[in-house]
């Protein structure tokens, strides 16, 4: 971040429990939405043909259910009206007409759950139940995000330098630090440190959560499938994975090398400090890339492609294309961590379904939600390295608050995947669990605008991302 805004002060709103209200009614809306869509809702609304109470005993399961799913949407009632009073004098005039709407749809949904509850019609209605709700939730996110704007925005630390002269900066910008372990590293001899050079031209802090996004993927198809998932197809769909993971990295530092030198966080790179020279980066490319060809070859022709197209997309359009040329960078490239859900996929069934299209959507989602928190954090890096990142061309406030926008519809789409497949309440906990503390980690970035707090939302969004990717696959497992 640049200097003014790593030192601020964290200055609370005139009212923050206005804040703290909306984030418990959003959280509560998500909540009832995700349960709204699980199967297992489903029934307990078969087993409980009254409203609002319900005849049976709520000993059995499916009326606890029912019971737990109504008393819920009442305490969240009483969160946005108490979200309204509280903070109808500090909001903005949107967040107010936005809350309005809120206030008036929440009824209708009310309403069409004790229909569908006492006349045993769904079909539609249930649909429209669940989008009703949808619907709220994002109405409450908006309102969310335009509030925290308001208090927070006028704390902006723009940058100065104007676009056209931020790759004339120089390697005299890096800092000192930087460049001794730069030194450092180029110093390294032996068989060890070749070993470690090559190792690192593979990104392996990415193969973990990527690996975990194919598993994902495969556990989703096999859920379609009669036959169990064999060993070998996990292992080809992973092997494969890692080597493409590995050249898409090592083109990745080929092709930035340069810039790379610029910056604090990656001059040490094994290119940056020529500790491995370029045709022999390229070779290593090649054949990582020709490796993991061949193994997703052996699962199917789809999964090679979509292998191919990954380590095109990232060496290429990303690397090239996108990151030097454009603020939406980050979204676009968004698109290369959500292959692997594909592959995954097309790894069991030869082909792409709906489910793993969602999953790649989810994963499409959050990268900006994950990655505008690092962004962030190293602005002062992106900007010496010449990059349009959203916090130099758009500044902080809008950074931070497309970060609420994007975990708001990466929430959405993980919500989208609990209708279309069978998962259970392991997923359904995770995604509203961790989704909130991905969220409150957010709204604390909003108040503090730190980098402390801009690596803490970082973390937490790694941490929600593999928890439900985690639950997708032993809900799967279980089934």
């Amino acid at each position: 971040m640049n200097a003014p805004e790593s030192h601020v002060v964290s200055t609370e709103s005139p009212s923050p429990r206005f804040t703290k209200l909306l984030v418990a009614a959003l959280v509560g809306v998500y909540l009832l939405v995700v349960v709204g869509a699980t199967a297992a809702l489903a029934d307990a609304v078969r087993a409980c043909s009254t409203w609002p109470l319900c005849s049976g005993s709520i000993a059995d399961p499916q009326i606890a259910i029912a019971l737990g799913h109504r008393l819920a949407a009442a305490i969240v009632a009483g969160l946005i009206v108490a979200a309204t009073v509280v903070g109808w004098s500090q909001a903005t005039t949107r967040v107010k007409r936005t809350l309005g709407f809120v206030l008036a749809l929440y009824p209708i949904q009310i309403g069409v759950g004790a229909f569908v509850a006492t006349t045993g019609v769904r079909g539609r209605l249930a649909e429209l139940h669940l989008l009703t709700g949808a619907m709220i939730f994002v109405s409450l996110a908006l309102a969310l995000a335009w509030q925290l704007e308001a208090e927070t925005g006028q704390f902006e630390a723009r940058s100065t330098t104007p676009p056209a002269d931020r790759a004339a900066h120089s390697d005299s910008s890096v800092p000192a630090s930087a460049k001794a372990v730069a030194s450092g590293r180029s110093a390294e001899t032996g068989v060890v440190a070749t070993v470690r050079a090559y190792y690192r031209l593979m990104k392996p802090r990415l193969m973990w959560l990527l690996c975990l996004v194919a598993s994902a993927g495969m556990a989703l198809a096999a859920g379609t499938k009669t036959e169990p998932l064999s060993v070998q197809t996990v292992l080809l769909t992973l092997g494969g994975g890692v080597l493409s993971i590995g050249a898409s990295g090592t083109f990745n530092h080929v092709l930035e090398r340069d810039v790379d030198r610029r910056m604090a966080r990656t001059a040490d790179r094994p290119l940056a400090t020529d500790t491995v020279g370029v045709p022999n980066a390229i070779v290593f490319g090649v054949v990582l890339t020709i490796a993991s060809i061949v193994l997703f070859a052996q699962l199917n022709a789809t999964a090679a492609l979509l292998g191919f197209g990954a380590i095109a997309f990232y060496s290429v359009v990303y690397t090239l294309v996108l990151k030097p040329n454009t603020v939406q960078n980050t979204v676009i490239g968004g698109v290369a961590g959500a292959i692997p859900a594909l592959i995954g996929w097309a790894a069991v069934t030869g082909s792409i379904g709906w489910p793993g299209f969602v999953l790649a959507g989810v994963i499409f989602l959050w990268t900006p939600a994950h990655f505008y928190n690092l962004a962030l954090a190293y602005q002062e890096d992106y900007e010496r390295g010449g990059f349009p990142m959203m916090p130099i061309v758009r500044g902080e406030s809008t950074t931070r608050k497309h970060i609420v926008y994007y975990l708001v519809a990466t929430l959405l789409a993980a919500n989208v995947l609990t209708a279309l497949t069978p998962l259970g309440w392991l997923y359904a906990s995770a995604t509203v669990s961790l989704g909130a503390v991905f969220l409150w980690t957010v709204v604390r970035l909003h108040r503090e605008r730190t980098d402390q707090a801009a690596f803490r939302a970082f973390h937490a969004s790694n941490a929600y991302l593999g928890a439900i990717l985690t639950a997708v696959i032993i809900d799967m497992m279980v089934l």
